[in-house]
């Protein structure tokens, strides 16, 4: 393959996520790499585009074939569709596991699922949501990024500017989902 992109939020950049960006850049010659809601800073966007991006950075030390984007979130799907398009112009595929993004991409792209770059063996059930999870709750949140990317994240104290600005709000909407699991008999 070509040229390969994908939109994902890295917030933080975890273990699946560094999986799948080193599996793509390993079977692409040139990776373009979106940083979605890079205009976002609040409960699910709880790190700038710019720590996002050095989190990838550090999750594909060594790599050189990939370019980084500020994708922002602009509340107009039409018109996020055409900047994608813009941005990123012709791929030879677009790599992607979100519904939403996969609809409004699938007239442009061809879309590929990132399980198919990922070998099993390689794979890691993790997502943003338990990571973010763990460090509101103070447990190991570490041993879900790579370790550049727990060093960079120590190093800066975002541990810490998460559980002030976000730890609360984190758990209060994890028990509110749990509640809403419960009454609908999930």
């Amino acid at each position: 393959m070509n040229t390969v992109g994908l939109v994902c939020r890295f917030k933080p950049v975890h273990l699946g996520h560094a999986a799948m960006l080193d599996a793509v850049c390993a079977r692409a010659r040139r990776v373009l790499i979106g940083i979605g809601s890079s205009n976002r800073y609040d409960l699910r966007n709880p790190f700038t585009a710019e720590e996002s991006a050095i989190m990838i950075r550090r999750a594909l030390a060594g790599r050189t074939n990939f370019e980084l984007f500020a994708v922002p979130d602009l509340g107009d799907p039409p018109r996020w569709r055409a900047m994608v398009r813009a941005a990123f112009g012709p791929l030879d595929a677009f790599v992607c596991a979100n519904r939403l993004v996969a609809e409004l991409v699938s007239s442009v792209y061809p879309l590929r699922h990132p399980l198919e770059f990922v070998p099993p063996a390689r794979r890691v059930p993790v997502d943003g949501t338990r990571v973010r999870l763990a460090l509101a709750r103070g447990e190991d949140w570490e041993s879900l990024v790579p370790p550049a990317v727990a060093d960079f994240m120590k190093a800066r104290r975002l541990p810490e500017r998460f559980r002030r600005e976000f730890g609360l709000e984190t758990l209060a909407a994890a028990i509110a989902e749990e509640e809403d699991h419960v009454l609908l008999g999930r």
